[in-house]
């Protein structure tokens, strides 16, 4: 094949440095996609089964858990593919529907966790008002953009990047639009217009609403008794934990993949997974253990279990 004018199939160049120890990888891979699958669901499951959970923080924060599970189907059996491949090949076509789903993940998860600070700054804040504009109606309309905006956003990406393409070589172990574009035929000019235009609206906004809601939280928590501001923590710590924790991650990879930091190559590919790792192992983690009212219920599931195995040996 003449790949300098027809370009079908991307290899995926940064497991060259993974390829020594691909097995151990592999292990650690599957455990880690096995481990995300076990607590999203559980934490999801238990949130749909318990109708006093069918309120907005715990509507946002399964939300917040089936997303994250999207963005590992689109990345891990892939990968997990890869690892066990001689050749880590990839067509054009799925290397863009890969990428469409975990950027679209990324971005909807901003959203989401914009979705969520509302919610809390709305209920320690406005506490009064918290029926009337945190109603079923607005949480339904709240989440139709977390996920349609960022797709939308997302899909024009796409759109723009789908190209003929001259270079094969692409080096990462998971496709991104950038990356693509930049082995186009052509000027990528638009491209990376677009790119660098979408990216202060798609994270900007929604990382300032966060701010600025938890410095109104704290202004409140400020003024009111030792009590009022342990209950605000509460429920409030999980969320920042978790936002801190995926903006770090989220910036380090966009900034990488745009403006290509001098860092060693193994480090920016550990870094790329890490962003696919953290955020979906962290969140049901963390909300599971922190919301009394999840972990509770959680620690019932496990209970009942243990006296079903129990009576099964009598």
């Amino acid at each position: 094949m003449d790949y300098s004018t027809n370009v079908t199939y991307l290899s995926l160049e940064g497991h060259v440095e993974l390829e020594k120890y691909r097995y151990v990888y592999f292990v650690i891979t599957l455990s880690v996609f096995i481990l995300i699958i076990f607590c999203n669901v559980v934490v999801i499951s238990v949130i749909y089964t318990n109708k006093r959970l069918h309120e907005p923080m715990y509507i946002f924060i399964a939300a917040l858990l089936c997303n994250s599970l999207v963005g590992t189907a689109a990345l891990y059996p892939k990968l997990l593919s890869d690892f066990l491949s001689e050749r880590q090949v990839i067509s054009h076509g799925a290397c863009l529907f890969q990428a469409f789903w975990i950027y679209t993940n990324g971005g909807s998860e901003f959203t989401l966790l914009a979705a969520m600070a509302y919610d809390r700054y709305v209920s320690i804040c406005k506490p009064l008002q918290y029926a009337t504009l945190v109603k079923m109606s607005t949480v339904k309309k709240l989440l139709f953009v977390c996920w349609f905006v960022p797709s939308c956003e997302m899909g024009i990406s796409i759109i723009l990047t789908y190209r003929q393409l001259c270079k094969f070589k692409l080096n990462r172990i998971y496709c991104n639009a950038h990356s693509v574009a930049k082995l186009s035929c052509g000027d990528i000019t638009v491209v990376n217009l677009y790119g660098l235009s979408v990216l202060p609206i798609a994270v900007c906004p929604p990382m300032m609403f966060v701010i600025y809601s938890y410095i109104r939280i704290i202004e409140v928590c400020v003024k009111n008794s030792k009590d009022f501001r342990r209950k605000a923590l509460q429920t409030c710590f999980p969320h920042i934990f978790v936002f801190t924790c995926f903006s770090v991650t989220a910036c380090f990879e966009v900034i990488n993949t745009r403006f290509e930091g001098n860092v060693p190559h193994i480090f920016a590919v550990i870094m790329s997974v890490e962003n696919m790792v953290i955020s979906p192992l962290l969140n049901p983690i963390v909300y599971g253990l922190k919301l009394q009212e999840i972990s509770k219920r959680i620690k019932r599931l496990i209970w009942k279990r243990k006296m079903h195995i129990f009576a099964d040996f009598d």
